[in-house]
């Protein structure tokens, strides 16, 4: 069967051409109008075509945060946590393969369907939230790219003036296939963590026991900054920056409903080096310090690889600081042409990496304008860049919960996606996940709200959002008794694109569904002025 490569029709606004023709991947050429593989080795030729966005969205998922985040379990806590990585994967994939397969039907930006299908507020909120959100992230990237560059004996101003011009410049050549390159030999690159973990080489059995045997040792400070960690390692799986960039990454590099099944295998590779330069990660940082006095007082990434030199050589903390290097490369990458591609499905700009710079200039702009004040930053002598790293937390928090939630909701959106809305059991499953996370974007907020909260303070939240979704479910199970569900047609959906606008009906709220998005809108309005009142109390008294 013939593969269509035309653009589909676009909700609300007009269509980028730059986003139909030929798959140019890194590894690989689909030409418009080829025939379905078949056979093996076809089928091969054409998963290597399409590799590219969920492994650039998992990898870059392991940036300068994670990299905080695992080594300060290792080093605390041992390899005792390693089983939190195992509860990742079902978390990294069912929200990533919603967005690839909202990009690949309706060739739409996560941020433009919110604001058609939800209405201007929420559309403008995710695009405002998202561009403050991604810009502190980039602070922290580039604070990691200080860490590294400082361990390696590197001068700190040339280091970040460096990196962000390679930022900058791999993005900006008008070449997706030349990007794309670029993106996939970093994320390779990541792979350091490897040989950094074979000569740190933790116990087997203590590796072993930490992914099998689930525990919350005690440790520094009790048991509530465990929990809060746990609920750390867990909640930076799952960044908005990722749903958003994936969705129109997808769209950038032309994939169409006929690719997703090898776009899911691209996710899994992705969620594989995820899970084992993670486990690295903590690995290393358990070896590097169990039993030394530096053991349960985490400093920063910099600190792991001075402990680690101590532990295995020069040459072992040489690898991990360039491997952060590297994670906070492709972070920058991922981060900021996210924020790109949301402002320019918004704005109607020309938004992709095939284009040059003087056929796409807001895109440009905003991407090298991000990189450029993220540098910038963390070059002012005195700035408060612990405090910036808590307010990503802290906003990240806010802004996952609609992110979810609007996600489920789009997903099951039959004018959008037709014979590929979710089905009665991915949907069970997914809301499952999205609760547990907005339980954890709840814990983070009101942890950074209110430093000095106790594990009993954790549970209330955990029990009250729990009591929450047992009534949600039950109110949603009642109203399905009581209607006839209509079954999906699933027939031909290889060729079905989203409808032309003219062609769509205007999504029908129930009475319910709007009282959920009036407390939801409520939620995030009290929270986002918490937060900001905090940060500013926290900078007024640095």
């Amino acid at each position: 069967m013939a593969t269509e490569f035309t653009a589909p029709g676009r909700v609300g606004a007009p269509p980028d051409h730059a986003h139909a023709g030929d798959i140019r991947g890194a590894l690989g050429t689909i030409r418009h109008g080829e025939t379905a593989a078949s056979g093996l080795s076809a089928k091969f030729k054409t998963l290597l075509a399409i590799i590219g966005p969920g492994l650039i969205v998992m990898v870059g998922d392991n940036d300068a945060g994670a990299f905080a985040t695992y080594g300060q379990a290792g080093q605390n806590y041992g390899t005792a946590l390693m089983w939190t990585l195992l509860l990742l994967v079902p978390v990294l994939y069912v929200n990533q393969e919603m967005v690839l397969r909202l990009g690949a039907v309706t060739g739409v930006g996560h941020a433009r369907l919110i604001l058609e299908r939800f209405g201007r507020f929420w559309g403008a909120f995710s695009v405002i939230d998202l561009f403050i959100l991604n810009a502190l992230t980039l602070v922290t990237e580039f604070i990691g790219i200080t860490l590294a560059a400082g361990y390696l004996g590197l001068p700190k101003i040339p280091s970040v003036i460096l990196a962000g011009l390679v930022i900058m410049a791999a993005a900006s050549t008008g070449s997706f296939r030349r990007f794309e390159r670029i993106a996939i030999v970093l994320c390779g690159a990541s792979l350091l963590l490897v040989p950094v973990y074979v000569m740190a080489h933790p116990a087997s059995s203590e590796v072993a026991r930490g992914f099998l045997l689930p525990s919350l040792p005690a440790g520094p400070g009790g048991m509530a900054p465990l929990m809060l960690l746990v609920i750390g390692v867990v909640g930076t799986t799952v960044a908005p920056w990722q749903l958003f960039f994936q969705q129109s990454y997808v769209i950038d590099k032309r994939i169409t409903p006929r690719f997703i099944k090898y776009e899911k295998a691209d996710l899994w590779i992705g969620i594989a080096v995820v899970i084992v330069g993670a486990a690295a990660m903590m690995g290393v940082a358990a070896a590097a310090f169990a039993g030394t006095e530096a053991a349960g007082n985490f400093t920063d990434s910099a600190g792991i690889a001075h402990g680690l030199e101590a532990y295995a050589g020069r040459v072992a903390g040489a690898l991990f600081a360039v491997a952060l290097l590297d994670a906070c490369v492709i972070g920058a990458f991922a981060v900021s042409l996210s924020t790109a591609y949301a402002v320019g499905d918004v704005l109607d700009l020309n938004h992709s990496l095939h284009r040059g710079i003087r056929n796409a200039k807001g895109f440009y702009a905003v991407y090298a304008g991000l990189v450029a004040a993220a540098a910038a930053v963390v070059l002012i002598p005195g700035s408060p860049l612990g405090l910036l790293t808590e307010g990503v937390q802290a906003l990240a928090g806010v802004l996952l919960p609609s992110a979810s939630v609007f996600l489920l909701l789009l997903c099951n959106d039959r004018e959008i996606l037709g014979p590929w809305v979710n089905g009665r059991a991915t949907n069970v499953f997914t809301s499952l996940v999205v609760g547990v996370l907005v339980t954890l974007s709840v814990i983070l907020t009101a942890a950074v709200l209110f430093p000095g909260i106790g594990e009993s303070q954790i549970f209330m939240i955990m029990g009250g959002c729990a009591a929450a979704g047992a009534v949600v479910t039950g109110y949603v199970l009642a109203r399905r008794r009581r209607s006839a569900a209509v079954p999906i047609d699933r027939t031909g959906r290889d060729d079905w694109r989203t409808p032309p606008p003219a062609e769509l009906g205007r999504p029908v709220l129930s009475a319910t569904r709007r009282l959920g998005m009036a407390v939801l809108r409520l939620y995030l309005t009290v929270a986002t002025v918490l937060v900001i009142v905090k940060i500013v109390q926290m900078a007024l008294g640095h």
